[in-house]
């Protein structure tokens, strides 16, 4: 019991922090969960559930708000998304999984570490129409490790000038929830629906906490601090913990 209850305060945070950013938090719920010595194989099936919790929420509110550039957002969901369901389908050993994630950690971190422009204004560079190219491998490895892939699409997007931020938010998170459903359905198929219903009973307390995290993070924590403060919190946290991963 007070494994779970440290957990579910660790899920909490973490939902908090990254729904203020704009992510869902999955390669950190994953971590933690490693970390706690839970089977790997079970990882990616919490993660995923927690990662549509916190943004399915998010992504309606930028469609009702008019924000998700839908042409683009859907090109590169459309493109990921299968992918993303081929990499839940992968079968992985143990240490190449945490391998894998403590990596993606690791760059997640770096990853928000870039700078957000504030203006809209600036055009596209010649890069941004490649950007489609990396839905697909991006998709795969979300569905490999159990993450939503948008931690990842969006440096990208804004290192290319795709669209104004808060464009790109709102399509990192139709990026995220579509994946994650993509994800969660391979590695249902590789594991069987027996492990979900399990899973989601043992991971209850988690589920609320991020489902709790990630309206406050979503509508109130960005208003109190800074916005680069917490990209700064978050990406110290993720660094930590990808690091803890990879050195054992």
């Amino acid at each position: 019991m007070p494994l779970i209850l440290a957990l579910a305060a660790a899920f909490f945070v973490t939902a908090l922090l990254y729904a203020s950013v704009g992510f869902g938090g999955g390669s950190t719920y994953a971590a933690l969960l490693a970390l706690s010595g839970l089977d790997y194989r079970v990882l990616p099936v919490v993660a995923l559930a927690c990662n549509i919790i916190v943004v399915s929420g998010a992504s309606v509110r930028f469609a009702r708000s008019g924000l998700t550039p839908w042409r683009g957002a859907l090109l590169l969901t459309a493109l990921a998304a299968p992918a993303a369901f081929l990499g839940g389908l992968v079968p992985i050993g143990r240490d190449a999984f945490l391998t894998l994630l403590g990596g993606s950690l690791v760059l997640t971190a770096l990853s928000m570490l870039i700078p957000v422009r504030e203006s809209d204004a600036d055009q596209p560079t010649a890069l941004a129409r490649a950007v489609p190219l990396a839905a697909a491998p991006l998709g795969f490895l979300a569905g490999l490790v159990g993450i939503g892939g948008g931690i990842f699409l969006a440096p990208l997007l804004h290192l290319t000038r795709w669209n104004g931020a808060r464009a790109i938010a709102a399509t990192a998170s139709l990026f995220i929830l579509v994946n994650s459903l993509f994800g969660l359905a391979g590695q249902l198929a590789k594991r069987g629906p027996d492990l979900f219903a399990g899973a989601m009973v043992d991971a209850l307390p988690l589920l609320i906490a991020v489902a709790i995290g990630g309206q406050i993070g979503s509508l109130m924590a960005a208003r109190l601090l800074p916005l680069r403060w917490i990209r700064w919190l978050t990406a110290a946290l993720v660094l930590v913990v990808g690091l803890r991963l990879l050195l054992g």
